[in-house]
């Protein structure tokens, strides 16, 4: 086997256990309809790569080749993505009494959100493995990357977003050359639709958790957060929660890296940060459920978190009961006062998703949930440039350059 190749073995369905050929074009567990699994020889994998390997290679997730699942390097489609900052915010803790706070940017991911992670592997593998159109239902940023990801292979992209997405998203996929179509509904709509195209006209769907390979490239998360913070984990992570990929890849990570002895045991508490206005797994972590019923009437001005049902609601739950973590809800109002914070307070450029683990933090801190001095990471999954409409510009006056007294009363600092 070359140097570096993926040691995927076979696909494991999550909640009946049956194993399915890797090397065909899957979607979800043909038996139970539920989400599959890449599962790779970690044994083959410890010989093959040693941690201390990883510094030399590419700072990129494909660092991590032997535990992706594309078998041809030839074969991947990349941008660049993953290997993003881990960037210790001093103000924002000082501020709120945190000894070691730090925020993992995703934002500066091609396509500006953590999405370019999951469409890249799961691009790449699904055209290595004879998939000619890709099609999507995407809240607004998966939607994006895909079209990125698409373009860069040569192949079509079909996008299925709701009609007020943030238009910085429907724009990023016309620039990128998609076939956008706008759908009066929500993400689940547009799943339908994607679903129709699938059974009518042979489009490969790659809906989040319904085909096994876009969690393996939001898991690299966890394996960067690890390897950034010297084979430790933090006490806690939060993490805004949609579709859920980003929790179910790291806590597979997190597996995966114990097994291989890169890790010892300790996991960090997963926390779930969802909107007010769409909170279904912070209402079945409540109730003590392992499934989450549907939202009903979703509405929040952060889109990624406007997802009113997942397939993956199981696995998500587990993950945090299984590492002691919870799950809340915050205001848009408080996660767009947070927009402005993470920016001013760090120099960094957060959309609300990201902006709601600052204003989750908040909560858990004022409850005693989390002390003030455990090792937490938040995760801004995208940039702030994708939702504009939600920073308010204050009318500002046009200075002359030619007047002398041009900068007379001016507002300024220095």
């Amino acid at each position: 086997m070359a140097e570096g190749s993926s040691r995927l073995t076979h696909l494991e369905c999550t909640a009946c256990g049956r194993r399915q050929n890797a090397d065909e074009l899957h979607t979800t567990c043909p038996a139970c309809g539920k989400v599959l699994y890449a599962r790779y020889d970690l044994d083959a994998v410890r010989r093959a790569l040693p941690r201390d390997a990883l510094p030399g290679r590419e700072p990129s997730l494909w660092r991590y080749r032997e535990l992706l699942p594309v078998r041809d390097a030839n074969r991947i489609v990349t941008l660049g993505e993953g290997m993003t900052p881990l960037l210790p915010a001093p103000r924002l803790g000082a501020a709120l009494g945190c000894s070691a706070l730090w925020v993992k940017d995703e934002g500066v991911n091609p396509t500006g959100s953590f999405k370019a992670r999951g469409q890249a592997v799961a691009v790449s593998r699904a055209l290595e493995l004879g998939a000619r159109t890709l099609a999507i239902p995407s809240a607004g940023n998966a939607g994006g990357a895909m079209a990125a990801y698409a373009a860069r292979a040569g192949v079509p992209a079909q996008v299925f977003m709701p009609r007020d997405v943030p238009p910085a998203n429907a724009v990023e996929c016309v620039l990128y050359g998609a076939h956008l179509h706008l759908v009066a509904g929500l993400i689940g709509d547009c799943g339908r639709l994607v679903r129709q195209g699938v059974a009518a006209r042979g489009w490969f769907d790659l809906s989040t958790l319904r085909e096994p390979y876009r969690q393996e490239g939001k898991k690299t998360m966890g394996y960067e957060i690890a390897e950034q913070l010297g084979w430790t984990l933090p006490d806690a992570v939060l993490y805004p929660t949609g579709g859920g990929t980003g929790i179910v890849g790291m806590w597979k990570a997190f597996e995966e890296m114990e097994q291989l002895g890169w890790i010892d045991g300790r996991r960090p508490k997963m926390i779930s940060v969802q909107a007010a206005g769409c909170a279904p797994i912070v209402r079945a972590f409540e109730r003590g459920e392992r499934h989450a019923e549907p939202w009903r009437d979703a509405h929040t001005a952060a889109s990624g978190l406007r997802v009113p049902a997942a397939i993956g609601d199981y696995l998500m739950l587990d993950a945090i009961r299984a590492s002691g973590g919870t799950a809340l809800a915050v205001s848009d109002e408080a996660m767009i006062a947070d927009m402005r914070a993470l920016a001013v307070e760090e120099g960094i450029s957060a959309a609300p998703e990201g902006a709601a683990t600052l204003a989750a933090l908040r909560l858990l801190l004022a409850r005693g949930v989390l002390a003030a001095d455990e090792r937490i990471v938040l995760f801004n999954t995208g940039a702030a440039w994708k939702y504009t409409d939600l920073v308010p510009m204050p009318e500002l006056p046009v200075l002359d350059p030619d007047d002398p007294a041009a900068l007379d009363g001016l507002a300024t600092a220095g």
